[in-house]
């Protein structure tokens, strides 16, 4: 019975430990902190590191309830990509931050579609919140 559950626990504390270094892996391919404190404003910047750790409960808090998405001029669902979205893209790179911190320019990956240079341009209301997010493939 000793081993048993002494079995359990050593297959725990592996599982752990295995899961814990893939976070870190995909972390350190990420925007490091130092690209991350290029960006100005700190509703966008808080947002930004919500997306790039993964936590669309967080993400989505910076964001009115009505908030629009446009994927390169296209209208898409804002939430559905936000949720679909956050944990397989991150960015790897922050090549430009512009408008005050509002729009941000970088190479992002994706488990889809690989890696390329993209942008996001934020709008925040007079309350703080962001109610537009535009993104698109970026050239420049």
């Amino acid at each position: 019975m000793k081993t048993t559950i002494y079995s359990i626990y050593i297959l725990m504390m592996v599982s752990f430990f295995s899961a814990c270094g893939q976070q870190e892996n995909r972390e350190r391919k990420g925007a490091t902190s130092t690209d991350v404190d290029m960006i100005t404003n700190n509703t966008i910047k808080q947002a930004f590191e919500a997306w790039q750790r993964g936590n669309s409960k967080l993400w989505l808090s910076f964001f009115t309830k009505d908030a629009r998405l446009y994927d390169d001029g296209k209208l898409r669902d804002f939430h559905k990509f936000s949720t679909h979205a956050i944990g397989e893209e991150w960015f790897i790179s922050l090549d430009k931050i512009e408008d005050n911190g509002l729009s941000i320019y970088g190479k992002i990956h994706t488990k889809k579609w690989g890696d390329f240079k993209t942008y996001f341009k934020f709008r925040i209301n007079d309350q703080g919140k962001i109610y537009r997010l535009d993104i698109g493939q970026a050239d420049y």
